[in-house]
This record gives C-alpha cells, structure tokens and sequence, in this order.
C-alpha cells in the first residue's frame, strides 16, 4: 500500500497483473482464430464443377432427320428407275439437306401415313401438295426421262430445304421472332384522335380472329401455345408529321421508309395489356385522324405503295385503314367494324403473322390442292414439318453455344460461383440434349419438345442470379470491402501483442540482471568469510 496517499499500489492488484493482462490478448486471439473457420465457410463460393466432358462432345453432334419419301407404283411408269435417278440427280442438292440435318430416303410402295408420298400424274405439268402428298403432274409419258428426274428432284429439295434455297430469303429470316413455346398475340385498335371524328368505337375482334387467325393457331399448336388479348384506343398520335401530298389529284398524306421505322410511338401507347414474360406479338390496326387522313405508305421513289400494311421485324404488323367519312356527317360512316369490315385486315394479319413465325411456303411452281367441299388450309404439311425441324435445329444449336459459353465464364472467371441449381440445369438441358438427338429420326415433334426443354433450362443457367452477382466482382473488391473491417480491429490487437512481448522481455532482462547481480552479492560474501576464517 503506497503509504502517502494511503492506496494500494495498482501494480500490485490481480486484474492488473501482467499474467491476467495477458490472458485477456490471448482471449481476443483465441475467439479470432476460433472464428476464422466459420468467417470462411460463410464468405466462400460455391464452385461445383461442371460436366465439361459433356457439354463439349455436344459441339460434334448432329440432329439427323429421316424423310421418307414413297413413289406410288403403276404400271404405266417406270418407278424404281425414276427412284435411282432421282438419288443420282445433281438437282437433289445433298448439300443443303445436310444443313437441314435431313436424310431422305427414297423408295417405291403403297402410301403410308409416316411417308411423304408422291403420286405421278400424266397429262399436265403441275405440282399439288396435299397433306403429306405430292401429285406430281408429267410432262411426258415416259416418266424416268431426264427432265422429269431434274423437276422432281428440285421440288424436293425446295421442299425439304425451304430455308437453305431461295424460298426463304436473308430478310425474311431476321423478321422471324426468336422461338418461344408460348406466345401472346395482342391485337389493339388505335385511333388516331377519336374527338377529331375519323374514329372507330368499337371492332368484333373476336369473331375476326376466330374467322382468320383461329385456323392458322390451330395449325401451330404443336409448336406454341397462344395468349390472345386485344384492345382499344381513343388517342394514339404520332410522334412525326406525315408527309403531304397530292396523288391522282386528291390531297393525301404518306409514310416515307424512315417513317416506317418510327411508327410505333411507345412513349405514348400502351400496347401491351398484361403481365408476362412471354414474347409478344403485335398486331395494330391504326386509324389516322381526319387531319392526316387519308394516310399511305409510299416507296423509296416518294410513290404510293399498293399496300397499306408493313412489318416490324421481330415485334409485329401493322394495318393502316382509312375509314370514308359520310358526306353528311363531320363523323365518320363506320362507328363499328363489323367482321366484313375487318375481313381484309385480319386476312394480312394472318399472313403477317405467318412470317413471323417463320413458315416458310411453298417454292413457286407447287401450290396447294383445294376441294371445295373442304376448308382451305392455312398452310401445308410440308411447310409445318419444315418448320418443326428448322425450329428444333435452331434451339439445339442455341442450347449448346450457351452451355459453351457457361463452361468458358465459369474457366475464366475464378471466383464465379457455381450452385447445385447451375449444375442441375446444365446436366437437365444435356439429358434434353441427349432425348431431342435421339427422337430426331423418329419424331419432329417430341424432337421440337426435347429442344425447347434444353433451351429453356441452358438459359436458365446461363442468366441464374447466383452468377450474375459476383460476373463483375473482381479480387479489388474484396479488398476494398473487408481492408476496413480487419485493419481496425488487427491494429489494436497486434499493438498489444507487440507491447506486451516488449514488456515480457524487458522484466526477462531485468530478472536476469537481479539474478546475476545476487549472484555476484553471494559470491562477495563468501570470499570476504574465506578470508576472515
């Protein structure tokens, strides 16, 4: 006890003791490196690893369809002789049936439901599809001569390859949307200005479509399902001035190309009713007001164009409908249209739609047989199966670039991280891969199923949120993330290692100075009592 003040010396009370001291560093220590396990656990990346085997053997694979083509016999013609020339022909372009992944295989028999069959007709010279038959009309009476095997092996190669020949061109091929297994048709009445008087109030949609586009929907229901909603508007302006003219001496108003291209005023129209993620399809019937009307596309020349209708690629059609004005009224004649009215609309709607999906037609010198008992097809079997296996092709090529580009982000990005739905959906969409690959030659159809089911799961994987979060993350981040954190509780905790160790050995020095100085007292002491004795 300090005897001046009357306290006790605090070097001398337990907690301040240098052991109790001590103790306390090492217990911040401790619970540190107790703590680092469990700090690791919860900021590590998941990284499984991808079936890298798998996704790369997809690269040499190929979709192989099989087309079964039937002559029908008769005794007239010579039909195993019209088979092997037609296999030998130049015309039966080898090349572009490879890039349809199509083998056509040839032969002679009766018709067959699961065959393409090709009935050879004398006496005329024209080419009828019906269904999955071909009446091919003969020039000549003897059907195995050179320019029989020529026609019939261009026709069957336009037939089957309709987008590797000129039936399909480049441009119409970048209009075609991107496939999907489900879509939303939305079909919307804009008018204009509706106070102007050049209005419509109100459509029978739902009799117009299912008048022209239900039979076409019917047709496609094996490869997309369809949502369909429609709607009106009362103000839909434009975001332009037409142009005004004068044409056959009549005051009207055109659309240059550039104006085609901004039509769509999205900042003021709402086209899209609903909620989802399906694509959408749209369809505008658009009204102009009696300012601008009548309204007319006009050609690259500055010319009226025939037709008031044009195309988006990739989002839709639009119908531009001048409406006659009744000369003793200021409004106009129609206050409703009536099926009959909307009867050319939705007849170029459909055919707009058509190309957006893709079908492809018919090459020019085939047409379709039509029986007047029986209603007309929208379109042939064989633009249906053509499309089938075109649509597959393109999702298993689509599903395997986008699982090679996962396996190349996940090998270049390191601290990607790579959760069990990543892989789940990487080996879903290699299993859809494997059942699309081995249906190919059997069915169009589950093969068209297989392969939506792969890209849907591919991009899924590919846009999973796990991945995404850390794409543009790099090491400097971290740093920048946890430096703070460590460096204001390492600091502290390491000054107070750093102090105690100097003062461990500091009193170690001085003990061994006590320790030699007493020994050194001793040794006095016992050479002065030597000496004494």
């Amino acid at each position: 006890m300090d005897s001046s003040s009357g306290h006790p010396d605090p070097a001398l009370l337990c907690f301040e003791s240098s052991r109790t001291r001590r103790l306390i560093i090492a217990s911040y220590w401790a619970v540190i490196l107790l703590a680092i396990p469990l700090w690791w656990k919860a900021t590590s990346i998941e990284r499984l690893s991808l079936p890298t085997s798998r996704v790369n053997a997809q690269h040499s694979r190929e979709l192989s369809y099989v087309a079964r083509v039937n002559l029908q016999p008769s005794d007239a013609f010579a039909v195993r002789t019209l088979v092997d020339k037609v296999q030998g022909a130049p015309q039966l372009d080898r090349s572009a049936l490879r890039a349809s992944a199509l083998d056509v295989q040839l032969g002679s028999g009766e018709s067959s439901e699961n065959a393409y069959n090709i009935v050879l007709e004398q006496g005329h010279g024209e080419v009828l599809v019906e269904g999955r038959e071909l009446r091919f009309g003969l020039e000549s009476a003897a059907s195995s001569d050179e320019r029989t095997t020529e026609r019939l092996a261009d026709t069957l190669t336009k037939l089957f390859t309709p987008y590797n020949t000129h039936s399909v061109t480049h441009t119409q091929t970048q209009r075609v949307m991107k496939y999907s297994p489900r879509y939303r048709l939305a079909f919307t009445l804009l008018n204009e200005d509706a106070a102007s008087g050049n209005a419509a109030m109100s459509w029978d949609v739902q009799d117009a479509i299912q008048g022209h586009v239900g039979p076409l929907l019917e047709k496609l229901s094996e490869l997309h399902n369809f949502t369909i909603e429609s709607q009106v508007q009362y103000h839909a302006p434009l975001a332009f001035e037409p142009r005004a003219l004068q044409h056959e001496g009549k005051d009207m108003h055109g659309l240059t190309p550039e104006d085609l291209t901004v039509f769509i005023n999205s900042a003021e129209w709402t086209l899209s009713s609903s909620v989802s993620n399906d694509p959408v399809i749209h369809f505008v019937l658009f009204i102009p007001s009696a300012k601008n009307s009548p309204l007319h596309i006009l050609d690259h020349e500055g010319s009226v164009h025939p037709s008031n209708a044009f195309l988006l690629p990739q989002w839709g059609g639009i119908v531009l409908l001048n409406l006659t004005p009744d000369p003793s009224s200021a409004r106009m004649a129609i206050p409703r249209l009536t099926p009959a009215n909307l009867a050319p609309v939705f007849t170029t709607f459909s055919h707009q739609l058509l190309t957006l999906l893709g079908v492809p037609g018919l090459p020019p010198n085939v047409r379709a047989a039509h029986h007047p008992d029986n209603a007309a097809q929208p379109f042939t079997d064989w633009e249906l199966d053509a499309l089938l296996r075109r649509r597959a092709l393109e999702n298993v090529q689509s599903s395997t670039e986008t699982l090679e580009a996962i396996v190349r982000l996940v090998d270049q990005i390191e601290n990607m991280p790579v959760g069990q739905d990543v892989v789940g959906d990487v080996q879903g969409a290699l299993d859809a891969l494997n059942d699309a690959h081995k249906s190919s030659r059997t069915s169009p159809v589950a093969t068209l199923k297989h392969s939506a089911r792969a890209l849907t799961l591919a991009s899924r994987a590919f846009f999973n949120p796990g991945m995404l979060a850390l794409l543009y993350f790099p090491a400097e981040h971290t740093y920048a993330v946890y430096a703070p954190l460590f460096a204001s509780i390492s600091a502290p905790l390491l000054g107070a290692v750093l102090r105690e160790f100097a003062a461990w050995r500091r009193a170690r020095k001085a003990q061994r100075a006590a320790s030699a100085q007493s020994g050194n007292s001793e040794g006095d002491k016992k050479a002065q009592t030597a000496r004494a004795e």
